[in-house]
């Protein structure tokens, strides 16, 4: 009788909160998913702010929503935010498009490149002048939305619905990412998260990681990677949960 090839690990640095899609994915292809998020997520210190903040972003005529987590916050602080919802929703993703779409509200996102480039380059935003542009997601990031539409006229609103933290790992499953033998692979899209994974992971822990291949969502995160001491770096299509499997699965059959 034949041997059954083994079944591969894929190991998802999303946080918990958002990472759903993305290990039913890994379980449609035949493999088995290891949670190691990243990032941890949590509601805003101050709800009140928070929701002032999204009440003001009712003047806004455009609206820039930068996760699907930041769309699980906005339903949390306003149940019925689809009403105060503009005309012009952006997403970064198509991830986020598609979590607004379910709470009622219509949501473009940039076709290629699901990051800041992409949206920047959208029809809505490439000249915003006197427009008043609610930016609504986390504090931190890459910083490069508010300066630039600044730079093209916009009047922007940092809208806070949520906040990013240093993850918290349990020792169960630092065991099973040890655990994890060829055929294995990471998947990771954000540049938080590599540096959460890099510097705050137990050394034997991070070493391990860094001999796994790495799929990663950009070419960008992909330099950052390679910084960071991972050899195997391979970039999806984009950062969806489909196209970051099928890039994990082609890059174990070779």
């Amino acid at each position: 009788m034949p041997s059954r090839e083994p079944m591969p690990h894929l190991i998802v640095t999303r946080p918990a909160l958002t990472a759903e899609a993305l290990r039913r994915a890994v379980r449609r292809s035949g493999a088995q998913p290891l949670s190691l998020p990243g990032l941890a997520l949590a509601a805003a210190p101050d709800p009140a702010a928070a929701r002032g903040a999204l009440e003001a972003a009712r003047e806004a005529s455009i609206w820039i929503v930068t996760s699907p987590a930041a769309v699980h916050f906005m339903r949390r602080l306003v149940p019925g935010i689809a009403a105060d919802a503009p005309a012009r929703v952006l997403a970064v993703g198509r991830g986020t498009a598609r979590a607004l779409g379910r709470l009622g509200i219509a949501a473009v996102a940039p076709e290629r490149g699901e990051d800041s480039e992409g949206l920047l380059a959208l029809p809505d935003l490439r000249d915003p002048a006197g427009q008043r542009i609610a930016l609504i997601g986390a504090p931190g990031g890459r910083g490069l939305l508010t300066p630039t539409l600044t730079e093209r006229g916009a009047r922007m609103l940092a809208v806070h619905v949520y906040r990013r933290l240093p993850p918290r790992w349990r020792r169960a499953q630092l065991d099973a990412v040890l655990a994890a033998r060829a055929p294995a692979a990471t998947l990771l899209s954000s540049a938080e998260a590599l540096g959460h994974l890099t510097t705050r992971l137990p050394p034997g822990v991070r070493r391990h990681l860094q001999t796994l291949p790495l799929i990663v969502s950009s070419e960008r995160l992909s330099a950052r990677a390679g910084e960071a001491g991972f050899g195997d770096v391979r970039v999806a299509a984009s950062p969806a949960p489909g196209d970051l499997v099928a890039a994990a699965l082609k890059r174990l059959e070779t």
